[in-house]
């Protein structure tokens, strides 16, 4: 039996309640969410054997995240309870978010510098220890953009994980708010020879000359919503720079409103490009969107899907995903969204 496992950080998430705006909230609702958590959430509750490995502080606050992961099947034994010895500031990252109603478009503000997980000095952790008992990893480029310790390692991991065998998905899960675009293209290039399955096409550098950069970059110029062939060339290149990456797969929005918007995804599998059919939805809860996303695909490469069905489960994870609270996909019933990839909404009795 496969098992999962991926590193990142939890954060505590507050939101005002019923689409309130933070400058008049009166009070906030309390969850946590994380690109890699959120992932590790969604794939146990479909009944992967998930492990989750983070550093939160030995408090309260990073006590109740590790209990929300544990009552939802994520494994957290690797997970470190952090002292104030280990990370002097010893408190858990944090986000609000404004959630959009209409034209009012939803809106993020994080206060996680200097976190526990940012903080720690991860040259303590034997990874080949921590990675030798799995056969999936799962990093994302939120992590080296939060410290020199978290680069390092994701660096260090990757290493382990080439070493040990083990599959590596990436997300590039580019934030500003983190980091600058060129530095953000720069880092996760150097992570994409040790990458088997890719989520999203940036921040990559993919120079059209390896040896003249002025010549730009292959991707400059793709309309953010591309067509078929304008996908299928920039996957080609990427596979072709990259002969280790096996799939790329990355979903397109189209947004109608902060209320409503669309969704479909291209898949490069097996030398070949697919499109998945085009949902449109109305949205309780867009976070975690991509997050989901990237657990369904995870999810349907671990079960031996087709490659249609690959990139059209992915997609629907994602839909479902938007119409519940909170980051993660907590959705158990891989017939329901089953249901949502053949576009079948009716009742189930």
């Amino acid at each position: 039996m496969s098992r999962f496992i991926t590193i990142g950080e939890i954060l505590l998430r507050l939101t005002p309640p019923n689409y309130e705006k933070i400058r008049t909230a009166t009070c906030f609702s309390a969850s946590y969410g994380g690109s890699e958590a959120n992932i590790a959430l969604s794939l146990a509750n479909l009944g992967v054997d998930s492990t989750f490995f983070s550093v939160v502080p030995d408090n309260s606050i990073g006590k109740s995240a590790v209990r929300m992961l544990r009552s939802n099947d994520v494994h957290c034994n690797p997970m470190i309870l952090s002292t104030p010895a280990d990370t002097p500031t010893h408190r858990m990252g944090s986000y609000y978010l404004e959630t959009g109603y209409g034209i009012r478009p939803s809106k993020v503000t994080y206060d996680r510098k200097h976190s526990a997980f940012s903080e720690y000095d991860y040259s303590r952790v034997d990874l080949h220890e921590l990675l030798k008992d799995y056969s999936w990893l799962h990093l994302s480029g939120i992590t080296p953009a939060l410290s020199p310790s978290c680069r390092e390692l994701v660096r260090r991991s990757l290493l382990t994980a080439r070493e040990l065998g083990l599959t590596v998905s990436f997300d590039g899960n580019f934030r500003s708010t983190l980091w600058s675009w060129e530095e953000a293209r720069d880092v996760c290039t150097e992570y994409l020879p040790y990458v088997d399955v890719l989520l999203g096409i940036e921040p990559y550098h993919l120079w059209r000359d390896e040896s003249d950069h002025t010549k730009g970059d292959e991707k400059d110029g793709i309309p953010l919503q591309p067509d078929y062939a304008a996908q299928d060339a920039v996957f080609r290149r990427f596979a072709a720079r990259w002969p280790n990456i096996r799939c790329i797969g990355r979903h397109v929005r189209y947004v109608h409103s902060g209320s409503e918007n669309s969704l479909k995804a291209y898949l490069w599998y097996e030398g070949q490009t697919y499109e998945s059919r085009l949902f449109t939805f109305n949205i309780l809860d867009r976070v975690g969107g991509g997050d989901a996303f990237a657990s369904g695909l995870i999810y349907a490469m671990l079960h031996g899907f087709q490659p249609e069905d690959l990139v059209n489960f992915a997609v629907a994870c994602s839909v479902i995903k938007h119409t519940i609270h909170g980051d993660a996909n907590i959705t158990d019933d891989v017939g329901t969204i089953r249901s949502i990839m053949e576009m079948n909404c009716d009742i189930r009795r």
